[in-house]
């Protein structure tokens, strides 16, 4: 009986570090952003467990970023974006898989941005 209690004790142990790691884990993923004349933006996107995240791309002059709130019961994150030359918009992007997906960002002047996260962005 005295062993089962130790055993238990320590699986117990095990799961609560477990799950402060998984808690404490970022996850980044190639973004490509798209925008006038084909501009290709490239970043990354990084989404932290309960924390929501955020993405930077940039063409090399202009760089681009935004942070989002967790999607709670949809697949879909609406964040809001700035540019450093000025430039403002609101992106919204749905996940495809828990690692992929994409939408799109409208900028203050009504240009209409692709935005991809992922595998996907790698080819872009």
């Amino acid at each position: 009986m005295f062993m089962k209690g130790i055993v238990m004790k320590r699986l117990i142990c095990a799961l609560a570090i477990a799950a402060g790691a998984l808690a404490a884990c970022d996850v980044t993923h190639p973004v490509a952003v798209v925008g006038p004349k084909n501009t290709v933006y490239r970043g990354t996107a990084t989404a932290s467990f309960l924390e929501g995240g955020w993405f930077q791309a940039t063409n090399g002059k202009t760089t681009c970023s935004g942070r989002y709130m967790p999607a709670a019961e949809t697949k879909t994150v609406t964040f809001p974006v700035s540019c450093n030359n000025g430039l403002r918009g609101i992106g919204t992007a749905t996940y495809e898989t828990p690692y992929a997906g994409g939408g799109e960002i409208v900028m203050q002047d009504g240009a209409r941005w692709k935005f991809i996260f992922g595998r996907g962005a790698l080819i872009v």
